[in-house]
């Protein structure tokens, strides 16, 4: 293994891992950006040191959610690695097993685990783990209607069990089939409901959102592989928006994140990300 390439440019990452947010199967045709180190082994430590490189952290969450060789090559470079966790934003955290499990890759979870990963309610419904999720459920009532990461359910995780379906035993299919069929009878482990957004409406929200000067101060709000609005710093992906009131969205199931938008007539202006500390209005620029 050559360690002299092991850091991916972040810039090339976020462009291309957090467009798989919100989503809960992986993109395809998707091209994985070529691999540099970013600071020489015998460099200056970089500002996070002696935290592990945010680089390689960023890398290896991205990449867990559909490419089982980077992550070997990560993680044989780093084991730590294994237990990776990554904000991508307004508290959307996200470990490197946590990203295999809700687009469906028991490979990846398989290896991760195998290197000391930590295990949650959502990989185990990823995994079938019938007995195990129940069990988790009875002994905390409720935790069924709680969300993993980008706001993905825990009915949805157990749904991606069956992705490589191809690769289990009939056992192992009978069990993520009866997991399924548990969770669904439940009627409350499938996420908040939120509203719809038409398809006449969306247009009107996409384009390009400035709070500042600064080339990097602004939003930008298109749609991803789902159809779903998302927002992302401007000119990137981001997470999924859920309507939960006229022109009023949540991020990815962020409970303190509101974002609203403010209009004349039938044409958006702006649009507000309110925080509990901050408030930021960008206008609509393009």
């Amino acid at each position: 293994m050559e360690t002299q390439n092991l850091i991916s440019r972040r810039k090339a990452l976020q462009h291309s891992a957090i467009g798989i947010v919100g989503l809960s199967l992986p993109l395809t045709g998707f091209s994985s950006p070529k691999i540099n180190r970013a600071t020489p082994l015998s460099g200056k430590p970089y500002p996070a040191y002696p935290s592990l490189e945010p680089d390689l952290v960023n890398e290896v969450v991205g990449k867990s959610h559909f490419d089982l060789d980077t992550v070997k090559k990560l993680v044989e470079y780093r084991p730590e690695l294994a237990r990776a966790t990554w904000e991508w934003r307004f508290g959307d955290f996200e470990s490197a097993i946590g990203a295999a499990s809700h687009v469906g890759r028991r490979d990846i979870i398989q290896y991760l685990l195998s290197k000391g990963a930590t295990p949650d309610i959502f990989t185990f419904a990823t995994l079938g783990a019938y007995e195990t999720v129940k069990g988790i459920i009875q002994l905390s009532p409720g935790i069924q209607t709680s969300s993993g990461p980008h706001g993905i359910s825990l009915l949805s995780h157990a749904r991606a069990s069956l992705r490589m379906e191809e690769t289990l035993t009939s056992t192992e299919k009978e069990n993520c089939k009866k997991l399924i069929g548990y969770l669904e009878e439940l009627g409350n482990a499938d996420g908040p409901k939120y509203k719809d957004v038409s398809e006449e409406d969306k247009p009107k929200y996409l384009g390009d959102y400035k709070y500042g000067e600064g080339k990097d101060e602004g939003f930008t709000i298109q749609l991803n592989m789902r159809k779903m609005l998302s927002l992302g710093a401007i000119g990137e992906f981001g997470g999924a928006l859920y309507k939960v009131g006229e022109n009023e969205f949540t991020y990815n199931g962020a409970p303190s994140v509101r974002v609203t938008f403010q209009h004349e007539g039938d044409q958006i202006k702006s649009l507000t990300v309110k925080e509990p500390d901050r408030e930021i209005i960008a206008k609509k620029v393009s």
